[in-house]
This record gives structure tokens, C-alpha cells and sequence, in this order.
């Protein structure tokens, strides 16, 4: 158990997330950017701390990925399908920044345990398998992060609050039939990826769906599932990808239900005690400053929520 009002939030980022990929709709930029509006926001100073990410071993990253596909990040020598499947150009530097983020969800996660609360400036890619990535994701840092607090005896169960716009095909297969994390994700069912191997709990929206539903789908499940499954931290994926205008899903949220989004789950966590790390996952608005003032409002809620 933690004390529920922190003094700060731990902010994890480092300059090394944005990699230059060419003209593509995931904006490596946002990281940069919403870096730099955290830190000129006059009412966040003094709330937070921003943080390096840990620098991580393979073998830690090997805890879920194989030896085969790491050895293939490394030695540049994914085949052209495989490279295509990751929809994104492959280079070391992208390497090094998967890697990199994978450090930077597991210290979010270690100062969650410390502080209560902690959020990473990326981080959530949630369709990397095992032995290859998809859908922009290279390594699931979500589920490396579990798997070496397990490891390292930290926790015995987390639970994945997944809000990204897409189904976390990913995590979902590598915790397939195991009791000690529960996975939830709730996402536009029409969508990316088509293959969505089973999580814990899938709620899939339709299309144009908005704040008022998807916020109740929320409130009927995120207690109880804390509540009986009492776990001993959360994964929290806060995707800015369910805006209304996402270029790459027809969910009809709005900035403030995705505010109250936000708030609804540090609040859960906060009430029931539970360490709570936030990574921001996707968001392809239209507008790249709407998907800055999202992850921003994120991370704005997660201060409000946990220094009171």
C-alpha cells in the first residue's frame, strides 16, 4: 500500500523516442512535443519529476520475445515481410528507441510501485508478439514491464486496462491463459488488427461510438474487475486514438470524455490503492496538436488525481 496523495508524479521520457521514419502517420514527434509543453505549463511545476528511462538488458526484453526475433532487431535481418508487417521502415535507431521505451515502461512501473502513480511519455505497444511486431509496434514493453517485476519478485499479479483504439492483440496472445494478469481492453471492434486473440475481458465498441457509452462500459467494469482480482499494479494504455478525429479509427469520443476517461481510471486506482502506470499508446489525429492536448490532458488528469 502507498500513500494515496503523492508529492510528485514521476514523468518518464527520453529524447531518444522520436526517430525520423519518413512521411508515416505515426508522429514519433508527439513525444517531443508534448515533453515540451509539460514542462512549459505553469500549473504542473513542482508536481512532477521527469525521469530517465532504465536502461534495459535483453535478456530482460528475451523474458517474452524470442531469441530469434531479438537477434533479428539487432542484426538487421527481418525479411521484407516481416517488415511489412511491422509497418514501419526498420532501422537501429527505431531499434534502440523500442528498446529504450521498454525501459522507460518498466521504471514508470517501478515508480508506480514506489509513488502510486507514474506516467511514460510513450510506451504501449501492445500488438508486438513474441517473435515479430505489428501495427507500428516493434517490442510489447507492456509485457516485458509485468514480466521482470514477476521476475524480480515485485508483484505476483497486474492487470491491463488497455484504451487504446485498437484491440491489444499482442499482449492478449502472450498472457493467454495466464491467472496472474488480467487483461482488459475495450476498442472499436471494426478495426485493426483482424486477428484479436482472446484478453481476459473484450469489449469491442462499434463504430462512432461515444463519450456516454464508452465511459459506461468503463463504470460497469473497470471496479469490479479490480475488485476481484485484486491486483498489485496496473497497466494503464491511455490511447489518444477512440478522438472522434483520429485518422485511423470511427470512435466519436471527445476531448473532455477522454479527460473523464483518464480521471475515471486514476481515480479507480487511486480508491482501491492500487499502483497505477500510465503509457500513452496510440493517437493519429488529424491535427498532430490535438494529439499532443490528449496525451497532455492524460497526464494533466494523473497529477490532479494523485497530488490532490
Amino acid at each position: 500500500m502507498f500513500d494515496k496523495t503523492a508529492q510528485k508524479i514521476p514523468i518518464v521520457y527520453s529524447e531518444s523516442y522520436y526517430v525520423d521514419i519518413g512521411e508515416h502517420v505515426f508522429p514519433t514527434l508527439k513525444y517531443r512535443l508534448l515533453k515540451r509543453r509539460i514542462v512549459a505549463d505553469d500549473g504542473l511545476k513542482g508536481r512532477y519529476d521527469l525521469v530517465e528511462p532504465e536502461k534495459l538488458r535483453y535478456d530482460d526484453i528475451m523474458t517474452v520475445h524470442t531469441t530469434e526475433y531479438i537477434d533479428k532487431l539487432r542484426n538487421g535481418t527481418l525479411s521484407r515481410e516481416e517488415i511489412y508487417t511491422m509497418e514501419v521502415p526498420y532501422s537501429a535507431e527505431l531499434v534502440s528507441a523500442a528498446v529504450a521505451c521498454c525501459g522507460g515502461t518498466l521504471r514508470t512501473a517501478k515508480m508506480a510501485l514506489e509513488a502510486g502513480a507514474a506516467v511514460h511519455l510513450g510506451g504501449g505497444f501492445h500488438h508486438a508478439f513474441p517473435d515479430h511486431g505489428e501495427g507500428f509496434c516493434i517490442l510489447n514493453d507492456i509485457a516485458v514491464s509485468i514480466r521482470v517485476l514477476q521476475k524480480s519478485g515485485m508483484v505476483k499479479k497486474a492487470l491491463v486496462v488497455d484504451c487504446d483504439l485498437h484491440q491489444g492483440n499482442g499482449t492478449a496472445y502472450i498472457f493467454l491463459d495466464d491467472p496472474s494478469v488480467f487483461t482488459f481492453s475495450i476498442h472499436q471492434q471494426n478495426n485493426y488488427p483482424f486477428y484479436k486473440p482472446k484478453s481476459d475481458m473484450d469489449i469491442g465498441l462499434k463504430d462512432y461510438t461515444g463519450d456516454k457509452v464508452y465511459l459506461e462500459n468503463l463504470r460497469d467494469n473497470v471496479p469490479k474487475i479490480i475488485n476481484s482480482f485484486k491486483p498489485e499494479i496496473i497497466l494503464y494504455l491511455a490511447g489518444a486514438d477512440p478522438y472522434r478525429e483520429d485518422q485511423l479509427g470511427n470512435l466519436g469520443l471527445s476531448k473532455k470524455g477522454l479527460r473523464q476517461r483518464d480521471n475515471f481510471i486514476c481515480s479507480q486506482a487511486r480508491n482501491f490503492g492500487v499502483p497505477l502506470a500510465i503509457t500513452l499508446a496510440g493517437g493519429y489525429a488529424v491535427n498532430h496538436d490535438d494529439t499532443v492536448d490528449i496525451h497532455f490532458g492524460t497526464v494533466d488528469e494523473c497529477i490532479k488525481v494523485f497530488t490532490g
